[in-house]
């Protein structure tokens, strides 16, 4: 038997393009789910390092994100930061799909980030 997957459904599959950015709240907490030029997709937090503006709103390009306000580009595999000015992570968030679905657990974070303050 299958077990239940973890976190919170955020979306089928087919909802995200190939490097399309989803903003969505879980707990009021900002989260990004991407989907990289290959397909594979990622759940990172939603908001640059460097400043409070959206990586929802940057260009995906091959398995990064850019934020559009100063140009700071993030990995979606290990949100490390690949330009600056950004110099600390963004958190990545463990990621499940089940059944299609895309289920993201913000309590786990995979890249050593802080998590996110929640309540």
């Amino acid at each position: 038997m299958m077990s239940e997957p973890n976190g919170e459904l955020i979306c089928s599959v087919d909802d995200i393009q190939v490097k399309q950015a989803l903003r969505v709240l879980i707990d009021d907490y900002p989260v990004v789910v991407v989907r990289d030029s290959d397909g594979e997709i990622h759940a990172l937090g939603d908001t640059c390092s460097h400043a409070d503006i959206s990586l929802s709103e940057g260009e995906v390009e091959g398995c990064a994100i850019e934020c559009w306000g100063h140009g700071s580009q993030f990995d979606l595999r290990s949100g490390a930061p690949l330009q600056l000015p950004a110099y600390e992570p963004v958190p990545v968030f463990a990621l499940e799909i089940h059944n299609n679905d895309v289920y993201v657990d913000i309590t786990t974070v995979t890249n050593g980030a802080p998590a996110p303050q929640l309540g």
